[in-house]
């Protein structure tokens, strides 16, 4: 028989070596030194040249490093100018001891510090994992398909430090569930009582034609034998698909005693295979990847939120949906650059009755059985075309190649070309979204899509729509049920939506990879993006006063931090409700477009 010591050796935590440790720990404080810097959360000193200096707490110890400042106050500091000099002692950079000598200036609180800590070593320990793994070059990814893009990422949001937490992940389940593990995951499949659950769909979408669909005809035939055999009657419940970490760890035992009621049965597995994305908790079919992403609840604390799903939030999410879908597809402009969104198509709910009476709305047992499927972007492709995920612009290969320049050299198009391309494809229709209809996203990396050929962008898809859409204008008319997306935004803080989301917190990182990499200098990177606002405005003329109201071109504009949010509450860093309440501001950031009014 295997003894308990015998199966913690199980390599689970073989890619914890002090090689690969010190290298993802010189990576992490690089990283932190350059963005509590951007957020001025330090305040390093200058000692001469490209030489800094950052004091701990206590002053005793020094943290010496090189780096270049940028545009947007963007610090691209060299991990390997790191030293940390402990009075006499010269040591080698450790973030965990980084975040401990600064705790006080980064504003840590008793409560917040541990948990963040053990963000951080997940963090460090998912760079450990990559390294140890073969690694395809930026050159290999130009041709490689969109779930081995999406494996290779390996940077969580550019701008967060503690940005791979997955707070409730085992060594096992990590390699099982872990994007970057890249394993095949099969779905859990519960039955719901109708009476306790809520279903809600696109228009013109039913539920039992959308299931055979997106499963086959046998996995249904299989559900449907297994209520039977419990002498349950099939048309008392519909279906509810469950990540298998969720099931295992809260489902099974939380809800253990609506299962013992049959509220719940268990199902079994699903006969597709998915991979997990960057998110974590979207999973992708890779047996048929035309079917829809699945979407699940997963009590996993991640980057300042856990990662559930509400059954109530669920709810009026296709309809939200549908509403965007029907703006962006009417919209000239918008078509003409192919810019489209993803519909979350259909969702399911399961409200129980015990833990409902128990708590208010809102709390995490309200969020725990709920899912949505969101379509996939594959069956749009035409011949030649390729999908990848945008955060993959701003990946570097083992060999510090990025990806980006690799695409720029596949185009054969002058690196200004190609980032005109992509700025029409990308920067157009996020302006054009919020100047034309006050509505804006979350386009960072990881919620698009982009559509390549031969290295190009084309078009983008916008994606995770039903959760992180607003709308700021106070009389478009709305149906009653996408009413939830409407926020009342300050005037001042409204085009923070691009000056921080897309400027500040994704082009700020790729021009500075570009300029790095000798592909392409930040001064005609910024001029290029200024080219493409001007001609933009210009193209739409009747937005002038939209433009004027909200000048891209102003001096300056507001420095809104992240990391801020998740140092001062990483368990929930905003309220969705309210997007704008609990921003943190530290100054103004120099817009690199005024310059070139």
């Amino acid at each position: 028989m295997t003894s308990l010591a015998e199966h913690a050796t199980d390599h689970s935590t073989a890619h914890l070596t002090p090689q690969a440790w010190a290298a993802a720990d010189r990576h992490l404080v690089a990283k932190a030194l350059a963005e509590f810097a951007h957020e001025r959360l330090l305040a390093p000193r200058p000692l001469g040249g490209d030489r800094y200096v950052v004091r701990s707490d206590d002053g005793r110890t020094e943290y010496h490093f090189a780096a270049r400042r940028r545009a947007l106050d963007h610090w691209s500091v060299d991990p390997a100018s790191i030293v940390a000099l402990r009075g006499a002692d010269i040591d080698a950079p450790d973030a965990l001891r980084f975040v401990l000598d600064l705790r006080s200036t980064l504003g840590l609180s008793d409560a917040v510090l541990p948990v963040y800590l053990e963000e951080l070593s997940s963090t460090l320990a998912r760079r450990a994992f990559q390294a140890s793994r073969p690694q395809p070059t930026a050159e290999e990814l130009v041709d490689a398909d969109f779930q081995a893009v999406e494996a290779a990422m390996t940077e969580g949001h550019p701008c967060f430090v503690a940005n791979n937490g997955r707070l409730g992940f085992d060594a096992a389940e990590y390699r099982a569930y872990a994007p970057e593990a890249a394993e095949p995951v099969r779905l859990t499949w519960l039955a719901v009582r109708r009476d306790r659950s809520r279903w809600s769909s696109s228009a013109g979408l039913a539920e039992q034609e959308f299931h055979a669909a997106q499963l086959d005809a046998g996995t249904l035939a299989r559900f449907d034998q297994r209520l039977r055999a419990l002498e349950l009657d099939p048309a008392d419940y519909r279906l509810l698909p469950v990540h298998p970490w969720q099931w295992t760890n809260r489902v099974a035992v939380t809800f253990a005693a609506a299962l013992a009621h049959r509220d719940l049965v268990e199902l079994g597995e699903g006969d597709d295979e998915h991979r997990a994305q960057q998110s974590i908790r979207t999973l992708f079919n890779v047996s048929d990847p035309h079917r829809d992403y699945v979407k699940t609840a997963l009590s996993v604390l991640n980057m300042g939120f856990v990662r559930g799903l509400s059954a109530e939030y669920m709810a009026v999410t296709p309809a939200i949906n549908d509403w965007v879908h029907e703006l962006v597809s009417g919209d000239e402009v918008l078509a003409a650059r192919g810019f489209s969104v993803l519909r979350e198509r259909a969702a399911v709910g399961y409200t129980d009755r015990w833990y409902t009476d128990a708590t208010v709305p809102g709390s995490p047992y309200r969020k725990m059985l709920a899912a949505l499927w969101r379509e996939s972007p594959v069956p749009t492709l035409r011949p030649g075309q390729r999908l990848a995920t945008m955060a993959s612009l701003l990946h570097v290969d083992a060999a510090g190649r990025p990806f980006v320049s690799a695409l720029v050299a596949r185009s054969g198009l002058a690196p200004a070309q190609w980032l005109r391309r992509y700025l029409e494809a990308y920067l157009v229709p996020v302006l054009h979204c919020y100047y034309a209809h006050d509505l804006v996203f979350m386009p960072h990396g990881e919620n698009l899509v982009l559509v390549l050929e031969d290295g190009v962008p084309v078009r983008v898809v916008m994606k995770d729509i039903g959760e992180e859409v607003v709308l700021m204008h106070p009389d478009t008319p709305l149906p009653a049920e996408v009413e939830r997306i409407r926020a009342d935004v300050p005037e001042e803080l409204r085009l923070l939506s691009v000056q921080t989301d897309v400027f500040d917190c994704f082009l700020r990182f790729l021009s500075a990879l570009l300029d790095e990499d000798g592909v392409l200098g930040e001064h005609e990177f910024w001029a290029t993006v200024a080219a493409c606002v001007r001609d933009h405005q210009a193209e739409v003329p009747e937005l002038a006063g939209a433009f004027a109201r909200g000048d891209l071109f102003a001096p300056t504009f507001a420095l809104s931090c992240l990391n801020r949010l998740q140092l001062r509450d990483n368990r929930q860093m905003v309220d969705l409700a309210d997007p704008a309440g609990g921003l943190q501001f530290a100054g103004e950031l120099v817009n690199p477009l005024a310059a070139h009014r």
